[in-house]
């Protein structure tokens, strides 16, 4: 078995080049050629296209939490596959699909629902692949250790979405997983809580400025009103504005007072619907913004302008 060399023996030198097309590692201190036998970690197949590539390639796909199976197992034929046999061939391929269905796991059967459950509001709410598998992976650890009994399937997947969403810095609400979900508001967040607690994750708490984006889009808001929002947040925290209050609130609020900024007037309730949040809300965060940040001049300015 060959050795690899960490340290020149000439010099003592750890500063080390591996020339892979030569096959020798030299030391950059010294030049001396410490080994002209390594090993080659090249594929041993060239491909020149995608295609050929996949009839050479010896592994499989990748693996996936979004399966109940990870990717790993084997099914025995599609239905539809098996309708196209006749006579014994059919019965005792149905046999067996009938049998792999019976010795699998409460835990496989739960995770084949469940998992389903979890691409239909995962498609719904248009999240990216990389957040559906987070979400997979912690479903599938929660239901590992019996945190599923007692509770909904529905919620528990409602509840593994938002923590997958708060960690990948994805912005969606409650409110949004509420709705895609079908199940009550504080359910999702009393399950959120209980899920992240038991599992250790920890999460930090959510951005306002993550926000902004959509919102702005959501009102066909302009580019500077959208930049002219997110400098609000940032004084706004600094003036320790946003500790203590929802993050949809006063991001809503920083959008508010920037559209009147610019003269894009927006009313509190469109702005309000957007956030998911009441227009009580907006008006008490606005009114904030506008006493602590002095930004009333601002707005006056832009009125005048107009008149």
């Amino acid at each position: 078995m060959m050795q690899f060399v960490k340290k020149c023996t000439e010099c003592g030198g750890i500063n080390l080049f591996h020339n892979r097309a030569k096959g020798e590692i030299i030391c950059k201190d010294c030049g001396l050629v410490l080994e002209d036998k390594m090993v080659d970690f090249d594929q041993e197949w060239r491909e020149f296209d995608s295609d050929e590539g996949d009839k050479k390639r010896r592994t499989g796909a990748p693996m996936t939490y979004t399966q109940y199976d990870q990717g790993l197992g084997t099914e025995v034929g599609q239905k539809a596959d098996l309708y196209r046999l006749e006579g014994k061939d059919k019965n005792k391929f149905f046999r067996l699909r009938k049998w792999q269905y019976r010795i699998s796991t409460a835990i496989e059967r739960n995770l084949k629902l469940a998992l389903a459950e979890l691409k239909r509001v995962s498609s719904y709410l248009k999240l990216p692949k990389s957040v559906e598998e987070e979400a997979a992976r912690i479903y599938t650890q929660a239901v590992q250790r019996g945190l599923v009994r007692g509770r909904s399937m529905e919620s528990v997947v409602a509840g593994s979405l938002y923590a997958a969403c708060r960690r990948h810095d994805v912005p969606r609400t409650l409110d949004e997983l509420s709705e895609a979900s079908g199940i009550e508001k504080k359910e999702v967040g009393r399950t959120y809580r209980f899920i992240t607690r038991e599992l250790g994750i920890n999460i930090m708490p959510s951005n306002p400025a993550d926000y902004i984006a959509r919102f702005a889009s959501s009102l066909k808001l302009s580019a500077e009103s959208q930049s002219r929002a997110i400098e609000i947040l940032e004084s706004a925290q600094r003036s320790e504005l946003t500790s203590g209050r929802g993050p949809t609130g006063i991001a809503a609020a920083a959008l508010y007072v920037s559209a009147l900024i610019h003269g894009e007037k927006r009313t509190q309730r469109e702005v309000a619907d957007v956030a998911g949040v009441t227009e009580v809300t907006i008006r008490n965060r606005y009114k904030e913004l506008l006493d602590r940040l002095d930004l009333e001049k601002e707005i006056k300015k832009t009125k005048k302008k107009k008149e």
